[in-house]
């Protein structure tokens, strides 16, 4: 019992959201000079950006829901920031999110609906300024000469491991609106040296991942509550099959060199999370209703979110 409260305290929370501001800070300082350390104080200062913005978009997330969960009296914990140490020659984005724990029952669809759209919407919301932030605030191409000096010479990337970020609608569409044509807008092989264009993008990620109708992620309570169980079944076996046939044919592509660029092996390690941990079948509620017509209308546009935030191939590793 005494465990549980030091857990629950709100100094516990903040521990972890100050481990993460630290190992988002290192992580946006590898990605952004493409070093691994170690660094100096001054040297850290230019994670920052990448660090703030993350935990901007998380913070909005999970405080979307964790309002939502107080306006229907539901007990629900601060967030837990979840922090990645730095590990050299690992992919690392410094943290894998953060979550709640509703504390107490979840009457009514409404209310669950209502708990289980708010954080996606306003990560959603966030990751969009973020973005549109990043894309209005472009250095010039004198930054990317200052981590890669030989990056317009034809031998550029030639022998070497490239990771490109997968495009999405919404990033390709912010791109094209809020850029200008003397601007230097970088390739998706590139946009992990600038910090918030990299995490709005991550932004979208994670919420298209939340988005997903299986079980209890945030896609599941908005499908369970807009459809009932048995349609929201339906859609997650569905979401599964999807996730299998995107994870296997990234698996092909690298095992078998086609260099189709579609797919991502990690889907498959999604999806076995999802199955054996999060569940496909979202558990019932005790009084279920038809929604109103507002929250219809909000839980379309969610699934609109997930449908221009996915990226099928999110990463794409080339040797």
């Amino acid at each position: 019992m005494q465990k549980k409260k030091i857990f629950q305290h709100p100094l516990f929370h903040l521990l972890l959201f100050l481990i993460t501001f630290i190992t988002t800070v290192i992580a946006g300082t590898e990605w952004a000079t493409g070093t691994m350390g170690p660094f100096d104080l001054n040297s850290l200062l230019i994670g920052l950006p990448y660090s703030l913005s993350a935990l901007f978009i998380l913070a909005t997330h999970e405080f979307g829901h964790y309002f939502a969960a107080k306006f229907h009296k539901v007990k629900a914990t601060l967030p837990y920031f979840i922090p990645i140490p730095p590990i050299p020659q690992f992919f690392n984005f410094g943290t894998m999110g953060a979550v709640i724990k509703t504390k107490s029952e979840i009457p009514t669809n409404k209310a669950m609906f209502d708990i289980g759209v708010a954080g996606p919407i306003a990560g959603f919301i966030a990751s969009i300024i973020v973005l549109i932030y990043g894309f209005t605030h472009l250095p010039s191409v004198d930054y990317i000469l200052a981590i890669h000096p030989d990056y317009f010479k034809p031998e550029y990337g030639q022998d070497t491991i490239t990771l490109q970020f997968g495009n999405n609608l919404l990033f390709v569409f912010l791109k094209n609106i809020f850029t200008q044509s003397s601007d230097f807008v970088p390739p998706m092989t590139e946009v992990y040296h600038y910090p918030y264009l990299m995490t709005g993008w991550f932004g979208l990620l994670i919420t298209s991942m939340n988005m997903i109708p299986v079980g209890q992620l945030d896609g599941g309570h908005i499908v369970y509550s807009m459809f009932g169980s048995k349609i929201q079944e339906a859609v997650a076996s569905i979401s599964m099959i999807g996730l299998f046939i995107l994870g296997t044919s990234g698996i092909i592509d690298s095992v078998l060199e086609l260099n189709i660029g579609f797919g991502w092996s990690g889907w498959i390690f999604w999806g076995i999370i999802l199955f054996f941990i999060i569940k496909i079948k979202h558990p019932p509620v005790r009084n279920f209703s038809e929604l109103d017509m507002m929250r219809k209308t909000l839980g379309y546009i969610s699934l609109l979110i997930l449908f221009l935030s996915f990226a099928p191939t999110p990463f794409l590793i080339t040797f």
